[in-house]
Formats: structure tokens, sequence, C-alpha cells
């Protein structure tokens, strides 16, 4: 009865004795992994679920050993078709008859697998999430709700932190995933075009406009928009905004008629707008209409446990762009990724492990493969800021050009780039700097 009870549970459950050999395995579990539960009895449970760095994310050994049980942590694990996916992982002690511990039982549910719409396979939005930090598995938890409604979704956290992440999987679980998503940074649009960026113009609104061109609020219809760094919005715009909220509709520039608009709209920023309301910088009421359902990103340096997991998926993105058998990085290059700030969140991690890509041929990732600031006695990066994109790039052109003496022929070849690329990113890198 107890093994037909758990065959029929939608959620992975599987068993291990005190060797970590697996002793049970049931269906859900094979097709969360995607490898038949007769294959994985009698393998080591590292073998079946091949999670990267699999003593620091481990739930059964702290559960056996310390006799506890652990509950709701998020991880990421490779299933037997290569594809990394989320679940949600409770452990707990096997004990027997007299209660002595004779093994661990696990339980994991994906976490993507969200159906939406009766007999429609449900869009896997949450495969990028890898965490066990308990903040951020709460807003994980929740986007399903959070998506079935229409309400506005204000995200904050630092820059690098993954608001439109976020953003993109709450429109990909909603209604509205098969309409557009839309997102414009405002702090990046120019004052003067912001109005038309946004709601478009018509043909003759000024001099050069020849024809109509819809806004970013058009080409959202019937889909999402955010609006990222909304924090940057002129004061004239936000009334403009809190218009579109409140009625559900806009002017095109130079248009003389409304335009209905079905959109949900979405903001993320990195700055605190109730200062920014207090100081008269930000519209109180715009305020409120866009803070109907917040979620908080925390930074990465306050979730550094997560660093594993996190490295284990970007080299798993890199290496299907790449081509490289990066298989992972070495005891030290983790040890100092985990104690880095990481002052540009994860997408500093990202572009670090960028740059150790492209100098590592193969293998694993070595202190030699990091950026010189990064590495045992280099110069600390934080008087520097993050690692951004550009100075990645500038820094890997010069680093290969070293290594061949030189020759940018060869640097080329190396990093598969052409001359003029070359010698476009050193260029570009000297003038940042």
């Amino acid at each position: 009865m107890c093994s037909f009870i758990m065959e029929s549970v939608g959620d992975g459950v599987f068993t291990v004795d005190c060797d970590w050999n697996i002793i049970y395995f049931n269906n859900s579990a094979g097709e969360i992994v995607g490898i038949a539960p007769e294959a994985a009895i009698g393998r080591k449970c590292w073998e079946v679920f091949k999670t990267f760095n699999c003593n620091d994310v481990c739930l059964l050994r702290p559960s056996i050993e310390e006799s506890r049980k652990i509950a709701n942590r998020v991880m990421t694990l490779t299933r037997g078709d290569g594809r990394m996916i989320s679940v949600s992982v409770s452990a707990a002690p096997l004990r027997d008859q007299s209660g002595k511990v004779i093994g661990g039982v696990e339980t994991f549910r994906d976490l993507a697998g969200v159906s939406i719409g009766a007999g429609q396979p449900g869009p896997r939005p949450v495969e990028d999430f890898c965490t066990r930090d308990p903040s951020l598995c709460e807003v994980i938890s929740i986007l399903p709700q959070v998506a079935e409604s229409d309400a506005t979704v204000l995200l904050l956290g630092e820059s690098g932190t993954g608001k439109e992440r976020f953003a993109r999987a709450i429109h990909t679980l909603s209604e509205r995933r098969t309409g557009p998503f839309v997102a414009v940074n405002c702090g990046a649009l120019p004052e003067t075009l912001m109005e038309s960026e946004l709601f478009g113009y018509k043909a003759g609104a000024f001099t050069g406009a020849s024809k109509d061109k819809p806004g970013r609020f058009r080409l959202a219809e019937r889909g999402t928009l955010l609006l990222d760094e909304i924090g940057d919005l002129p004061l004239h715009l936000q009334s403009k905004i809190l218009r579109v909220l409140q009625e559900k509709t806009y002017e095109p520039l130079g248009g003389v008629a409304e335009v209905v608009s079905d959109v949900r709209m979405m903001a993320a920023t990195n700055r605190d707008l109730e200062a920014m309301v207090a100081q008269g910088s930000f519209r109180r009421d715009l305020f409120y209409r866009l803070n109907v359902v917040q979620l908080k990103l925390p930074p990465l340096r306050e979730r550094l446990d997560d660093i594993p997991l996190l490295v284990e998926h970007i080299l798993a993105q890199r290496r299907e762009a790449s081509g490289k058998d990066i298989r992972g990085v070495s005891a030290d290059v983790l040890e100092v990724l985990k104690k880095h700030q990481y002052p540009g969140n994860i997408r500093e991690l990202e572009n670090i492990l960028v740059y150790a890509g492209i100098l590592c041929t193969g293998g694993l990732l070595g202190l030699e493969h990091l950026p010189a600031e990064l590495r045992p006695n280099g110069r600390r990066e934080a008087a520097q800021g993050p690692w951004s994109m550009r100075n990645i790039r500038h820094k890997a052109a010069v680093a290969a050009v070293e290594r061949n003496n030189g020759n940018r022929n060869a640097a080329c070849r190396e990093l598969r780039i052409t001359k003029d690329t070359l010698r476009r990113i050193i260029n570009d890198g000297e003038t940042d700097e």
C-alpha cells in the first residue's frame, strides 16, 4: 500500500541507504529527472542527479548526520537529457522500526512544471533562478499567483539582481504569454525622446515625422510592458503613465484621439522610490498605483551560498554558446567567488565567468583564468566597482595578445574573432579607462 501511494503522488520521491545507494525511486522522480526508475536503483545519488559541488548543496547528508528534517530548499539539477531545472527539495532521515537511522528520504518538486490552461503544457520560466535563499524562494513560490492576476508589479533590487528575468517569468506564466513582452529602460532614453518612445507619434507631429510610429505601449498591446529604472522617469511623464494606469488610455504625440491600452504594466528600479516621494521627485499617487504587488530581490552578497548553483548554471550556458568543454571551477576558484561582494550582482558574476571561460581551453576554471584583481594577492576589484562586459572583453583581448607574444592574428584565432573586432575591443577599453 505504501509503495502504491508513493507511485501516485506527483512529487519525486527517492530513498538512499547510509552508503548513498538509491534503494527506492518513484515514477515521478524518474519523469522529473529524465531517467527510468529501474536505472536509478542501486546507483549513488550524485550519479543520478549530477549536481555541481554536491557536498555544498546536499540536503540528505545534514539530514542523516544530524537526524533532522530540512524543508523547501530550491536547487538546480541536471536531467538525463542535459537540461538544467530548478526543484524544491525536502529531506528527512529514514528510520527503521526501532528508530535507528538507516538512510534518508528526499522529495522534490519541479518548480518549472506549472500548467496554465486546460490541456496546455506549462511554460518553464523559473529555470534560471538558482537559489536556496529563503527570501528569494518565497518570491519564486508566489510567481504563479502573481501571474494569474493582471495587477501592476513593482520589482525592487540593485542593478544586476535579475529584475527583468522575474518580469519575464511572470509574463510567461500569465494568460498574456502569447502576447509580446516589451522592456524599456527609462534611464537609457534621452528625456527629449521619452514621450515619443513610450506613446508613439503621428505623422506631422514634428519636423521629420513623415509617418506614424508606434510607441512601446502599442508594441506591448495584449502583452506586458516593463518600465525598467522607472525612478529615472521625469515628473511630466510620470503623470502620463499614471493616466494609463487609471484610465487605460493614452494619446500619441501629435494625436487628437485617445488610444485604448490593453497592456499589463510592470515597473522595476534600483532606487528608493519612497524616499523620492518624500523628496518630491516621484509622484506619490503613481507610486501607490505601481506598488500593488511588490517583489524585493536580494543582492548577491546576501545569498553567497547560491554561488555554486549560479556558477553551474552559467557555465552550462557558456558551454552551449562557446562549444568549450568547461566542466566547472576548481575549489580555489569557488572559494574566491564565494568571498567576493559583487557590487554588480549576478550580472557581474556572469561577466567574471565569461572572462575566465575565454582564457580556459577546457576542463576546470582555475585561479589563473580569473581576472587579476580577483586572484589572491591581486588588487581588490572593489576600488573599480563591478565588472562590466566592456571591461571583461577588453581585458580578455589584451590577455590573449600577451599570451601570444603580441601576435594579434594568433590572438584572433584563439578568441575566434576578426582582427577588426579585436582592434575595436582593445580601443574601446582604452577609451573607457
